[in-house]
């Protein structure tokens, strides 16, 4: 039976770029998805590149390294990801201070810049002026997610990779503490390393095999609608995005995540949303810290939540037709992705918790591959699950 060098359990944005960057280095590759579907994060997710975000030198630096590799990606995997720049409209309630809100965004790598009501309408013409005072905008980027994906992973096979699909069900290990392979519901696969890079479920995967990591998941939940005769001229976003928060908060006492079916934090809501090229949007999102990554949720409520808070800041699209769907989105307590070697078991590995995917994940995916070739790299050193 063939032994590959790498097997990357996950297919999502994050596993795809993984798992090319390692082919490309040139290490034999297998990239394992339960999901012929898309049911991941990077399936309902914006496709954002929040590339002038970085706060501190190293995620500055990644904004960078990030940005410049999507504005080369088609070209290297020769297929379109739909990258494009467009602007970014964060809108400030009605209640709060825009030079509050300003202050904020400070010490960001590019900060956005306040502009009044009018010039908010003028930018996006579908807002609703009456509902805030000013709003912050920002060059973006934004990719297609599943075309992004679907191209890394088509790179990755031309470039002799392999795909399978199969449900994971267990890390293959030996008496001496080495992960040697991965059994699914179909067969068994061998490989000198794993990674896992499995977004909202990484969590319970460890757990299983008595690994505690402090990474967590919340339950994001959005409208997606078909293709559809009319245009959006930004993305819009709000300015004080609550999601964040929820993550800090549900983070402070780590025994909380090991109760089996809890909700740690009340749920928020980040109104906001974004128009593909095709014309179809995303509406969104609820965020939900519920301890139970199957636990159930009441789709109903939550799509006429998300439809009521859309309708207030855009009144022409809370009731377009689309379908809510709901999926786990991976985090971590200080923003930084998990990165590294498990301890517990030789030959198994961490690429996960990232806070902005589509800016962060492109250049450490090349990072890492270059660093587990033996290349010295201080930022996967910092970004290690043991730090």
């Amino acid at each position: 039976m063939k032994t590959y060098n790498w097997i990357v359990i996950g297919a999502g944005i994050t596993g795809a770029a993984l798992a090319y960057e390692l082919t490309k280095i040139g290490f034999s590759v297998l990239l394992l998805e339960q999901y012929e579907i898309s049911q991941n994060a990077t399936g309902y997710s914006y496709g954002g590149i929040s590339f002038w975000s970085g706060k501190t030198p190293i995620t500055q630096q990644l904004c960078q390294e990030g940005i410049t590799r999507h504005r080369i990606l088609s070209q290297e995997l020769n297929a379109d990801t739909q990258f494009r720049e467009l602007d970014l409209l964060m809108t400030i309630p009605v209640d709060m201070n825009p030079e509050i809100m300003v202050q904020s965004y400070q010490e960001v790598l590019i900060p956005p810049r306040l502009i009044t009501i009018q010039e908010a309408c003028e930018l996006e013409p579908l807002l609703n002026p009456q509902v805030i005072s000013g709003a912050l905008t920002v060059k973006h980027g934004h990719i297609h997610p599943e075309k992004t994906t679907q191209a890394y992973i088509q790179a990755m096979v031309n470039l002799g990779g392999e795909i399978q699909l199969g449900k994971f069900l267990e890390l293959i290990t030996t008496p001496t503490k080495k992960c040697t392979g991965v059994k699914t519901n179909t067969t068994t696969f061998n490989s000198d390393n794993v990674v896992i890079c499995a977004g909202g479920i990484t969590r319970k995967l460890l757990k299983s095999m008595g690994i505690a990591t402090k990474i967590y998941f919340s339950h994001a939940e959005i409208i997606e609608t078909p293709p559809l005769d009319m245009q959006l001229h930004t993305l819009v976003s709000p300015a004080n995005l609550q999601r964040y928060q929820l993550e800090v908060e549900s983070t402070q006492i780590d025994e909380l995540w090991d109760n089996p079916d809890y909700e740690i934090v009340p749920p928020i809501l980040d109104a906001g949303v974004v128009q593909f090229l095709d014309g179809s949007l995303r509406l969104g999102q609820v965020s939900r810290v519920l301890t139970n990554p199957q636990a159930e949720i009441n789709s109903a409520a939550s799509e006429q939540w998300l439809r009521e808070s859309i309708t207030k800041i855009l009144p022409s699209l809370g009731n377009l037709p689309g379908i809510w769907h709901h999926c786990l989105v991976a985090f971590t307590q200080d923003k930084l992705p998990l990165i590294g070697a498990i301890s517990e078991f030789s030959g198994l590995h961490i690429f996960s918790g990232f806070n902005s995917p589509f800016i962060f994940v492109p250049p450490l995916a090349v990072r890492f591959a270059k660093f587990v070739s033996g290349a010295e790299d201080e930022i996967i050193k910092q970004m290690s699950p043991y730090r």
